[in-house]
Protein backbone atom coordinates (compact mmCIF):
# COMPACT_ATOMS: atom_id res chain seq x y z
CA UNK A 1 0.00 0.00 0.00
CA UNK A 2 1.38 3.30 -0.78
CA UNK A 3 1.07 6.47 1.14
CA UNK A 4 1.92 9.81 0.90
CA UNK A 5 3.57 11.86 3.68
CA UNK A 6 4.98 15.38 4.73
CA UNK A 7 8.62 15.21 6.43
CA UNK A 8 8.30 17.14 9.82
CA UNK A 9 11.64 17.61 10.65
CA UNK A 10 14.76 15.10 10.69
CA UNK A 11 14.97 12.91 14.11
CA UNK A 12 17.85 12.13 16.14
CA UNK A 13 18.48 9.32 14.04
CA UNK A 14 18.80 10.94 10.29
CA UNK A 15 15.38 9.91 9.57
CA UNK A 16 12.28 12.03 8.59
CA UNK A 17 9.47 11.89 10.61
CA UNK A 18 5.91 12.32 9.58
CA UNK A 19 2.87 12.13 12.02
CA UNK A 20 0.00 10.41 10.67
CA UNK A 21 -3.10 8.80 12.95
CA UNK A 22 -1.75 10.25 15.61
CA UNK A 23 1.87 8.65 15.43
CA UNK A 24 5.03 9.14 14.52
CA UNK A 25 6.49 7.70 11.98
CA UNK A 26 10.00 7.64 10.58
CA UNK A 27 10.97 7.74 6.90
CA UNK A 28 15.05 7.51 5.81
CA UNK A 29 16.45 9.37 2.73
CA UNK A 30 14.30 12.37 3.96
CA UNK A 31 14.37 16.14 5.28
CA UNK A 32 11.78 18.23 6.79
CA UNK A 33 8.93 19.72 4.67
CA UNK A 34 9.06 17.16 1.81
CA UNK A 35 6.13 15.28 0.19
CA UNK A 36 7.15 11.74 -0.27
CA UNK A 37 5.62 8.33 -1.14
CA UNK A 38 5.89 5.48 1.29
CA UNK A 39 5.88 1.70 1.60
CA UNK A 40 5.22 -0.10 4.81
CA UNK A 41 7.85 -2.03 6.01
CA UNK A 42 7.14 -5.43 6.99
CA UNK A 43 7.82 -6.01 10.92
CA UNK A 44 7.89 -2.31 11.59
CA UNK A 45 4.71 -0.34 12.14
CA UNK A 46 6.76 2.87 12.35
CA UNK A 47 8.90 2.86 10.01
CA UNK A 48 8.26 3.35 6.03
CA UNK A 49 10.34 2.93 2.93
CA UNK A 50 10.74 5.99 0.71
CA UNK A 51 9.58 5.46 -3.09
CA UNK A 52 10.01 8.82 -4.12
CA UNK A 53 10.33 12.27 -3.58
CA UNK A 54 7.41 14.35 -4.86
CA UNK A 55 7.92 17.83 -3.65
CA UNK A 56 11.89 18.10 -2.47
CA UNK A 57 13.55 20.37 0.57
CA UNK A 58 15.54 23.32 -1.58
CA UNK A 59 18.06 21.81 1.18
CA UNK A 60 18.53 18.49 -0.64
CA UNK A 61 21.25 17.75 -2.60
CA UNK A 62 22.83 14.32 -4.52
CA UNK A 63 24.54 11.97 -2.82
CA UNK A 64 28.12 11.43 -3.87
CA UNK A 65 28.22 7.88 -3.27
CA UNK A 66 26.79 4.97 -5.43
CA UNK A 67 25.59 2.62 -2.68
CA UNK A 68 23.64 5.81 -0.77
CA UNK A 69 20.25 4.42 0.03
CA UNK A 70 21.24 0.93 -0.07
CA UNK A 71 24.03 0.57 2.33
CA UNK A 72 23.31 1.16 6.17
CA UNK A 73 26.86 3.34 6.55
CA UNK A 74 25.44 6.41 5.89
CA UNK A 75 22.09 8.04 6.64
CA UNK A 76 22.35 11.38 5.22
CA UNK A 77 24.18 12.67 2.24
CA UNK A 78 21.24 14.05 0.97
CA UNK A 79 21.60 17.08 2.93
CA UNK A 80 23.28 20.65 1.91
CA UNK A 81 26.43 20.70 4.73
CA UNK A 82 26.08 23.73 6.55
CA UNK A 83 22.38 22.64 7.59
CA UNK A 84 23.43 18.92 8.02
CA UNK A 85 25.96 20.42 10.60
CA UNK A 86 23.49 22.49 12.16
CA UNK A 87 20.86 19.43 12.42
CA UNK A 88 23.83 17.78 14.61
CA UNK A 89 25.06 20.41 16.80
CA UNK A 90 21.27 20.73 17.62
CA UNK A 91 21.46 16.78 18.31
CA UNK A 92 23.43 18.08 21.54
CA UNK A 93 21.83 20.95 22.43
CA UNK A 94 18.41 19.06 22.75
CA UNK A 95 19.86 16.23 24.94
CA UNK A 96 21.46 18.82 27.28
CA UNK A 97 18.41 20.60 27.64
CA UNK A 98 16.19 17.56 28.53
CA UNK A 99 18.66 16.64 31.10
CA UNK A 100 18.07 20.17 32.41
CA UNK A 101 22.15 20.97 31.78
CA UNK A 102 22.73 24.81 31.93
CA UNK A 103 25.46 24.97 29.46
CA UNK A 104 26.91 26.65 25.95
CA UNK A 105 27.29 24.21 23.42
CA UNK A 106 30.33 25.09 20.82
CA UNK A 107 30.18 25.19 17.14
CA UNK A 108 30.31 21.43 15.75
CA UNK A 109 33.90 20.88 14.65
CA UNK A 110 34.45 18.56 11.66
CA UNK A 111 36.53 16.36 12.29
CA UNK A 112 36.00 14.16 9.19
CA UNK A 113 39.95 14.97 7.92
CA UNK A 114 41.14 12.55 5.52
CA UNK A 115 38.48 9.72 6.18
CA UNK A 116 37.61 6.86 8.57
CA UNK A 117 40.59 4.62 8.98
CA UNK A 118 38.94 1.65 10.50
CA UNK A 119 36.25 -0.53 9.07
CA UNK A 120 34.23 -3.94 8.88
CA UNK A 121 34.05 -6.01 6.09
CA UNK A 122 31.06 -8.94 6.02
CA UNK A 123 31.86 -11.88 3.86
CA UNK A 124 28.58 -14.24 3.38
CA UNK A 125 27.92 -17.10 0.69
CA UNK A 126 24.69 -16.38 -1.06
CA UNK A 127 22.57 -17.77 -3.61
CA UNK A 128 24.22 -20.57 -5.50
CA UNK A 129 27.09 -20.06 -2.97
CA UNK A 130 28.26 -16.44 -4.48
CA UNK A 131 30.95 -14.82 -1.95
CA UNK A 132 29.77 -11.57 -1.12
CA UNK A 133 31.77 -9.00 0.55
CA UNK A 134 31.08 -5.50 1.86
CA UNK A 135 29.02 -3.49 4.27
CA UNK A 136 25.54 -4.16 5.77
CA UNK A 137 22.71 -3.32 3.83
CA UNK A 138 20.55 -0.61 5.20
CA UNK A 139 17.42 -2.03 7.86
CA UNK A 140 18.74 -5.71 7.03
CA UNK A 141 22.04 -8.08 7.52
CA UNK A 142 22.13 -8.58 3.86
CA UNK A 143 25.53 -7.63 2.42
CA UNK A 144 26.10 -4.88 -0.59
CA UNK A 145 29.41 -6.00 -2.40
CA UNK A 146 31.16 -2.74 -2.84
CA UNK A 147 34.38 -2.07 -4.86
CA UNK A 148 34.72 1.54 -3.26
CA UNK A 149 33.93 3.55 0.05
CA UNK A 150 34.66 7.36 -0.59
CA UNK A 151 34.66 7.99 3.10
CA UNK A 152 38.09 5.79 3.91
CA UNK A 153 41.24 6.87 4.70
CA UNK A 154 43.61 7.28 2.28
CA UNK A 155 45.40 4.63 4.18
CA UNK A 156 42.45 1.98 3.24
CA UNK A 157 43.53 2.22 -0.38
CA UNK A 158 43.56 -1.70 -1.01
CA UNK A 159 41.48 -2.73 1.71
CA UNK A 160 38.56 -4.52 -0.16
CA UNK A 161 40.27 -6.24 -2.30
CA UNK A 162 41.97 -7.71 0.59
CA UNK A 163 38.85 -8.84 2.18
CA UNK A 164 37.68 -10.14 -0.98
CA UNK A 165 41.46 -12.01 -1.23
CA UNK A 166 41.23 -13.50 2.69
CA UNK A 167 37.72 -14.06 2.19
CA UNK A 168 37.94 -16.46 -0.46
CA UNK A 169 40.37 -19.29 1.03
CA UNK A 170 38.05 -19.25 4.47
CA UNK A 171 34.32 -18.91 3.28
CA UNK A 172 33.95 -22.59 1.98
CA UNK A 173 35.05 -24.02 5.68
CA UNK A 174 33.39 -20.68 7.80
CA UNK A 175 30.55 -19.40 9.22
CA UNK A 176 29.91 -15.89 8.21
CA UNK A 177 33.10 -14.02 8.31
CA UNK A 178 33.18 -10.25 10.12
CA UNK A 179 37.01 -8.84 8.74
CA UNK A 180 38.01 -6.12 10.73
CA UNK A 181 40.65 -3.90 8.61
CA UNK A 182 42.69 -0.93 10.24
CA UNK A 183 44.98 1.59 8.56
CA UNK A 184 48.40 1.66 10.15
CA UNK A 185 52.17 3.54 9.30
CA UNK A 186 52.91 0.01 8.13
CA UNK A 187 50.03 -1.09 6.53
CA UNK A 188 46.80 -2.82 6.79
CA UNK A 189 45.91 -4.99 10.04
CA UNK A 190 43.62 -7.35 10.04
CA UNK A 191 41.32 -9.24 12.27
CA UNK A 192 39.32 -11.85 11.09
CA UNK A 193 35.99 -13.41 12.96
CA UNK A 194 33.82 -16.15 12.34
CA UNK A 195 36.34 -18.70 10.71
CA UNK A 196 37.41 -22.06 12.41
CA UNK A 197 41.19 -23.33 13.18
CA UNK A 198 43.34 -22.60 9.82
CA UNK A 199 45.01 -25.20 7.94
CA UNK A 200 48.34 -24.77 6.85
CA UNK A 201 47.52 -24.74 3.45
CA UNK A 202 45.21 -21.79 3.77
CA UNK A 203 47.66 -20.00 5.78
CA UNK A 204 50.26 -20.82 2.87
CA UNK A 205 47.23 -18.81 0.74
CA UNK A 206 46.73 -16.03 3.52
CA UNK A 207 50.40 -15.49 3.23
CA UNK A 208 50.78 -14.80 -0.65
CA UNK A 209 47.62 -12.51 0.17
CA UNK A 210 49.51 -10.41 2.80
CA UNK A 211 52.26 -10.08 0.76
CA UNK A 212 49.91 -9.11 -2.44
CA UNK A 213 47.85 -6.73 -0.65
CA UNK A 214 50.45 -5.23 2.24
CA UNK A 215 48.78 -6.43 4.80
CA UNK A 216 50.97 -5.66 8.22
CA UNK A 217 49.59 -8.00 10.07
CA UNK A 218 46.81 -10.77 9.95
CA UNK A 219 44.92 -12.14 13.39
CA UNK A 220 41.95 -14.34 13.58
CA UNK A 221 39.77 -13.77 16.54
CA UNK A 222 43.27 -11.94 18.13
CA UNK A 223 45.11 -14.92 17.71
CA UNK A 224 47.89 -14.54 15.90
CA UNK A 225 48.14 -16.13 12.16
CA UNK A 226 50.99 -14.04 10.46
CA UNK A 227 52.80 -11.09 10.48
CA UNK A 228 54.93 -9.44 8.29
CA UNK A 229 55.84 -6.10 10.56
CA UNK A 230 54.22 -4.76 13.55
CA UNK A 231 51.48 -2.55 12.30
CA UNK A 232 51.96 0.77 14.28
CA UNK A 233 50.80 4.16 14.66
CA UNK A 234 51.85 7.55 15.74
CA UNK A 235 50.14 9.10 19.10
CA UNK A 236 51.83 12.49 19.69
CA UNK A 237 54.91 11.76 20.15
CA UNK A 238 54.96 7.90 20.25
CA UNK A 239 54.86 5.46 18.07
CA UNK A 240 52.12 2.35 19.25
CA UNK A 241 52.28 -0.98 18.26
CA UNK A 242 48.53 -1.91 18.33
CA UNK A 243 47.05 -5.02 19.82
CA UNK A 244 45.13 -6.94 17.67
CA UNK A 245 41.24 -5.35 17.13
CA UNK A 246 42.29 -2.91 19.34
CA UNK A 247 39.62 0.24 19.23
CA UNK A 248 41.10 3.40 17.61
CA UNK A 249 39.06 6.63 17.24
CA UNK A 250 37.03 6.34 13.43
CA UNK A 251 39.56 9.16 11.87
CA UNK A 252 43.32 10.29 12.90
CA UNK A 253 41.80 14.03 12.57
CA UNK A 254 39.31 13.16 14.95
CA UNK A 255 41.57 11.94 17.26
CA UNK A 256 44.38 14.59 16.90
CA UNK A 257 40.72 17.15 17.60
CA UNK A 258 39.51 15.32 20.83
CA UNK A 259 42.68 15.32 22.08
CA UNK A 260 43.60 18.76 21.76
CA UNK A 261 40.29 19.81 23.42
CA UNK A 262 41.37 17.08 26.37
CA UNK A 263 44.60 19.24 26.86
CA UNK A 264 43.58 22.42 26.83
CA UNK A 265 41.33 21.38 29.42
CA UNK A 266 43.90 20.06 31.57
CA UNK A 267 46.48 22.55 30.81
CA UNK A 268 47.60 23.68 34.28
CA UNK A 269 46.97 19.44 35.70
CA UNK A 270 50.52 18.47 37.00
CA UNK A 271 48.73 14.73 37.66
CA UNK A 272 46.04 13.48 35.48
CA UNK A 273 44.25 10.43 35.66
CA UNK A 274 42.94 8.88 32.29
CA UNK A 275 40.08 6.81 32.97
CA UNK A 276 39.02 3.98 29.76
CA UNK A 277 42.68 4.72 28.67
CA UNK A 278 42.30 2.37 25.52
CA UNK A 279 46.01 2.53 23.82
CA UNK A 280 46.63 6.01 25.11
CA UNK A 281 45.04 8.80 22.76
CA UNK A 282 45.05 10.92 25.45
CA UNK A 283 47.77 10.42 27.91
CA UNK A 284 50.74 10.21 25.83
CA UNK A 285 49.94 13.36 24.67
CA UNK A 286 48.97 14.87 27.99
CA UNK A 287 52.82 12.75 29.22
CA UNK A 288 54.27 15.76 27.44
CA UNK A 289 53.93 17.89 30.31
CA UNK A 290 51.58 16.27 32.71
CA UNK A 291 52.86 12.70 35.06
CA UNK A 292 49.71 10.49 33.90
CA UNK A 293 48.33 7.32 35.73
CA UNK A 294 46.07 5.72 33.00
CA UNK A 295 43.01 2.50 33.54
CA UNK A 296 41.15 0.36 31.15
CA UNK A 297 40.32 -3.08 31.52
CA UNK A 298 41.90 -3.69 28.13
CA UNK A 299 45.19 -5.96 29.04
CA UNK A 300 46.69 -5.36 25.58
CA UNK A 301 45.74 -1.51 25.62
CA UNK A 302 47.65 -1.01 28.35
CA UNK A 303 50.31 -3.13 27.82
CA UNK A 304 50.93 -1.28 24.26
CA UNK A 305 50.61 2.40 26.06
CA UNK A 306 53.12 1.27 28.82
CA UNK A 307 55.61 -0.17 26.00
CA UNK A 308 55.16 3.42 23.61
CA UNK A 309 55.41 5.39 27.14
CA UNK A 310 59.00 3.49 27.82
CA UNK A 311 60.40 3.84 24.77
CA UNK A 312 59.27 7.55 24.19
CA UNK A 313 61.74 10.17 25.55
CA UNK A 314 60.75 13.79 26.92
CA UNK A 315 57.67 11.94 28.41
CA UNK A 316 56.78 12.68 31.98
CA UNK A 317 56.20 9.63 33.94
CA UNK A 318 53.15 7.28 32.88
CA UNK A 319 52.08 4.73 34.80
CA UNK A 320 49.40 2.34 33.00
CA UNK A 321 47.03 -0.01 35.16
CA UNK A 322 44.63 -2.87 33.84
CA UNK A 323 41.30 -2.45 36.15
CA UNK A 324 37.60 -2.88 35.00
CA UNK A 325 36.22 0.68 36.24
CA UNK A 326 32.37 -0.43 35.59
CA UNK A 327 33.00 -2.82 38.01
CA UNK A 328 36.13 -1.43 40.23
CA UNK A 329 35.85 2.27 39.78
CA UNK A 330 38.61 4.39 41.44
CA UNK A 331 37.07 5.44 44.58
CA UNK A 332 36.92 8.64 45.64
CA UNK A 333 39.83 8.53 48.55
CA UNK A 334 41.85 7.12 45.84
CA UNK A 335 41.46 10.32 43.46
CA UNK A 336 43.06 12.89 45.98
CA UNK A 337 46.09 13.14 44.18
CA UNK A 338 44.88 14.28 40.99
CA UNK A 339 44.95 17.55 39.95
CA UNK A 340 42.65 16.34 36.69
CA UNK A 341 40.39 13.27 35.63
CA UNK A 342 39.62 12.75 31.78
CA UNK A 343 37.29 9.81 31.39
CA UNK A 344 36.18 8.22 27.88
CA UNK A 345 33.64 5.76 28.25
CA UNK A 346 32.28 3.60 25.96
CA UNK A 347 28.73 3.94 24.70
CA UNK A 348 26.76 3.12 28.02
CA UNK A 349 28.82 5.69 29.26
CA UNK A 350 30.52 5.52 32.85
CA UNK A 351 28.01 5.76 35.73
CA UNK A 352 29.31 3.92 38.26
CA UNK A 353 32.70 5.91 38.03
CA UNK A 354 30.88 9.25 37.69
CA UNK A 355 29.94 8.77 41.22
CA UNK A 356 32.94 8.33 42.59
CA UNK A 357 34.23 11.37 40.68
CA UNK A 358 30.91 13.61 42.18
CA UNK A 359 32.12 12.52 45.44
CA UNK A 360 35.50 13.23 44.61
CA UNK A 361 37.20 17.04 45.29
CA UNK A 362 39.36 16.83 42.08
CA UNK A 363 39.63 20.07 40.72
CA UNK A 364 39.25 19.15 36.97
CA UNK A 365 36.83 16.96 34.96
CA UNK A 366 36.91 16.17 31.34
CA UNK A 367 34.29 13.98 29.34
CA UNK A 368 34.71 12.68 26.11
CA UNK A 369 31.94 10.74 25.17
CA UNK A 370 30.36 9.15 21.89
CA UNK A 371 26.63 9.22 23.35
CA UNK A 372 24.86 12.39 24.29
CA UNK A 373 22.05 10.68 26.00
CA UNK A 374 24.67 8.80 28.28
CA UNK A 375 27.15 11.84 28.58
CA UNK A 376 24.15 13.84 29.57
CA UNK A 377 23.37 11.32 32.41
CA UNK A 378 26.53 11.11 33.89
CA UNK A 379 26.47 15.12 33.75
CA UNK A 380 24.10 15.60 35.59
CA UNK A 381 25.23 13.43 38.35
CA UNK A 382 28.63 15.83 38.52
CA UNK A 383 26.35 18.57 38.19
CA UNK A 384 24.40 17.57 41.36
CA UNK A 385 27.30 16.72 42.88
CA UNK A 386 28.81 20.24 43.04
CA UNK A 387 30.71 20.63 39.73
CA UNK A 388 29.67 23.39 36.93
CA UNK A 389 29.68 22.56 33.14
CA UNK A 390 30.64 25.24 31.29
CA UNK A 391 30.74 24.09 27.92
CA UNK A 392 30.36 21.56 25.69
CA UNK A 393 32.13 20.81 22.17
CA UNK A 394 30.19 18.46 19.80
CA UNK A 395 32.56 16.93 17.22
CA UNK A 396 32.09 14.97 14.02
CA UNK A 397 34.16 12.15 12.90
CA UNK A 398 31.37 10.20 11.78
CA UNK A 399 29.99 12.19 9.18
CA UNK A 400 27.20 11.39 7.56
CA UNK A 401 25.59 9.55 10.10
CA UNK A 402 24.00 10.99 13.46
CA UNK A 403 26.72 9.67 15.56
CA UNK A 404 28.38 12.51 17.16
CA UNK A 405 31.40 12.79 19.80
CA UNK A 406 31.87 15.72 22.30
CA UNK A 407 34.25 17.05 24.99
CA UNK A 408 33.21 18.32 28.27
CA UNK A 409 35.52 20.29 30.86
CA UNK A 410 33.54 20.31 34.84
CA UNK A 411 35.26 22.51 37.58
CA UNK A 412 34.53 22.06 41.32
CA UNK A 413 32.58 24.96 42.53
CA UNK A 414 34.20 26.44 45.15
Amino acid sequence: MVERVEIDHVGHFGDGVAHAGGHSIYVPYTLAAETVEVAPVPGHPDRRRLLAVERANPERITPFCQHFGVCGGCAIQHWEFGRYQAWKRNLVIETMAQAKLDCDVDPLIDAHGLGRRRMTLHARTGTHDVLKVGFTAAGSHDIVPVDRCPILDPGLDGALNAAWAIAEPLIPTAKPLDIQITATSNGLDVDVRGSGPLAPAVISTLSRVAEQHRLARLTRHGELVLMRTPPTIAIGPAEVTLPPGSFLQATAAGEEVLAGLVMEHCKRAKHIADLFCGVGPFALRLAVRSRVSAFDSDAGGVAALQKAAMATSGLKPVKAEVRDLFRRPLMAQELRDYDAIVFDPPRQGAQAQVRQLAASNVPVIVAVSCNAATFARDARILVDGGYELARVTPVDQFRHTPHVELVAGFRRKR
